[in-house]
């Protein structure tokens, strides 16, 4: 990466008392399953679009584009509240938390309308509401699958409001990512 370029991703945060209360319910559960790279909450958000390295440059014309675009299409309602794994429950690699985002699609449709303008190709896949919680090392057995999609079913957390999109610079480093918040877009 040149000085001229940062690894960037759009994204909605999650509040940090609902971080503290996924965290407890994680932090229950993780001595009940195989090993697994966990997620930190402090790097917890929802992505919206994954931007990758990009020239500082296109992150100006994104940051125009984006700022005329995000305010007035109205605040999106989250709700936390089930539990799944990439790319499936039989070949899991990635475990997550899911839920409810209602009236995302307007948001999403215009983040990757925007992006498309910059440059960035369309995601292909539906954006869906995914909070990663672990990366597993290791195929898990049947009985540990289950566990967590049971954990998930019975995850009770406060429901959110996401009242702006965040540009970040996304850092890597050994110990892990570091999320930088650049830009706040208002949805209001």
């Amino acid at each position: 990466m040149s000085d001229d370029s940062i690894r960037a991703f759009l994204a909605l945060e999650i509040p940090e008392h609902v971080k503290e209360r996924l965290a407890s319910a994680q932090g229950d559960l993780q001595g009940e399953l195989p090993q697994a790279k966990w997620t930190l909450p402090q790097g917890w958000h929802l992505t919206l679009k994954f931007l990758g390295e990009v020239e500082r440059s296109v992150i100006a014309g994104l940051d125009a584009e984006l700022a005329r675009r995000i305010p007035g299409i109205g605040s999106v309602p989250v709700k936390l509240k089930k539990s799944g794994f990439f790319p499936s429950s039989t070949r899991p690699r990635v475990a997550w938390v899911g839920g409810t985002a209602d009236g995302v699609e307007e948001l999403v449709s215009a983040v990757e309308e925007v992006a498309e303008i910059a440059g960035f190709p369309r995601d292909r896949r539906r954006w869906s509401v995914h909070l990663t919680q672990a990366r597993l090392k290791v195929q898990w057995p049947n009985a540990a699958v289950e566990r967590f999609l049971e954990w998930g079913d019975n995850l009770d957390l406060e429901g959110f409001i996401c009242r702006e999109v965040v540009l970040f610079s996304s850092d890597l480093q050994p110990g892990g990512a570091v999320y930088t918040a650049l830009e706040r877009y208002s949805l209001e």
